[in-house]
């Protein structure tokens, strides 16, 4: 039996294989409200034979989103339309859906990707908070430094729209604490210089995201499971966060409740080293689950069956979250059950477009939807 396309449980849901559609941002929201867009985007894996499905980074405020076109689950209107959303994609196949959930901090009000993503200058721009004064990079706003009324709104924003993932029939939360957003700002010495409980030693730095966590853990449902996006190294050398950080930062959020840890890298400093290649931070995934014990998550540049099934079986990682190979392929995991004689779920409406020659027996057929 392949070690990719053996099954997960993580409290009371069962993950069919350890293949993740990591959060990708489409930026492609109105008001934070998804569209068709995203439940095409989205609908496209329902039958793909994954493990878990991870909508984009969606925002707790309208002042905590990376771009205007950035998701939101801050009002009853965004709730609705990811209710919907959820539910086709869930009609259609076994696989659970997550999503990810962040504030983006000083690296908020951008413009989208495609149209250069610097700070966005007038009309258009919003105020910025972080936990020092420090803007991203030259050109970028001046964020304002958080005070407590504001962090322990920050903290209710995280609440409600974990409240309204709930609703919306999500399975699984991932807290984005990674990339250089808000709660990673906090954590490295790069961005945070506060003088305060919230700024100076490793301890304090990490409070306002544990913090974070515990208030989330404590109101999302005790069946389901909960991790954060953390990062394995800023890549700023003895600047900046690195290995043994993560490691102390993991083994608090297990304390708390964590269910998991998806480790990432980079995106708090635009002066950053880093240096990539197929699966060029699994190491850092490694390093958490040997200190710690917590389920862990293996992100980046990882695109080959064999490379995934090495990753998952030689313990390095318990899971293995694609983004660039799943836009590529959204049948990434049709092509790597056939490499690696592994199991995966294919709707009968989709059975003929099996490979000739390929035994049926490693398909596990879905009951037609009617």
């Amino acid at each position: 039996m392949s070690a990719l396309f053996e099954p997960l449980q993580l409290r009371s849901v069962t993950l069919p294989n350890r293949i993740v559609l990591s959060p990708m941002c489409q930026y492609s929201a109105v008001d934070g409200v998804p569209n068709n867009w995203h439940r095409i985007h989205l609908g496209r894996y329902a039958t793909a034979g994954l493990g878990l499905i991870m909508a984009e980074a969606t925002h707790v405020s309208a002042q905590g989103r990376i771009t205007p076109g950035c998701l939101g689950l801050y009002n009853a209107v965004q709730e609705a339309a990811l209710a919907s959303i959820v539910a086709d994609v869930k009609q259609f196949g076994p696989t659970p859906f997550a999503i990810q959930l962040a504030h983006a901090g000083r690296k908020a009000s951008a413009d989208l990707p495609w149209r250069g993503g610097q700070s966005l200058q007038g009309p258009l721009a919003w105020p910025t908070v972080a936990p020092s004064p420090i803007p991203h990079d030259t050109g970028w706003h001046t964020p304002a430094e958080l005070d407590d009324e504001g962090l322990a709104e920050i903290k209710r924003d995280f609440v409600s729209a974990v409240q309204r993932a709930d609703r919306a029939g999500v399975d699984l939360i991932e807290l984005h604490g990674a990339h250089g957003y808000l709660m990673h700002q906090f954590v490295s010495p790069i961005s945070n210089k506060r003088k305060d409980g919230y700024g100076g030693s490793l301890e304090n730095r990490m409070r306002f995201p544990l913090e974070v966590f515990e208030a989330v853990r404590s109101t999302w449902p005790k069946h389901k499971p909960l991790g954060m996006r953390i990062t394995g190294s800023d890549w700023m050398g003895s600047e900046g966060l690195g290995i043994e950080d993560a490691i102390k930062f993991a083994a608090r959020l297990k304390e708390l409740g964590a269910d998991f840890v998806d480790v990432s890298s980079g995106g708090v400093s635009m002066q950053q080293k880093i240096t990539t290649g197929p699966g060029y931070q699994a190491h850092f995934a490694t390093a958490v689950k040997q200190a710690t014990g917590l389920v862990t998550m293996a992100v980046g540049m990882i695109t080959e069956p064999q490379q995934a099934e090495a990753i998952v079986k030689e313990g390095k990682a318990d899971l293995v979250a694609m983004a660039r190979a799943l836009l590529h392929d959204p049948y990434w995991a049709w092509h790597a059950a056939d490499a690696l004689h592994g199991e995966v779920h294919v709707a009968p409406q989709y059975l003929r477009g099996r490979q000739r020659g390929i035994d049926t027996p490693r398909d596990v057929v879905l009951k037609a939807a009617r």
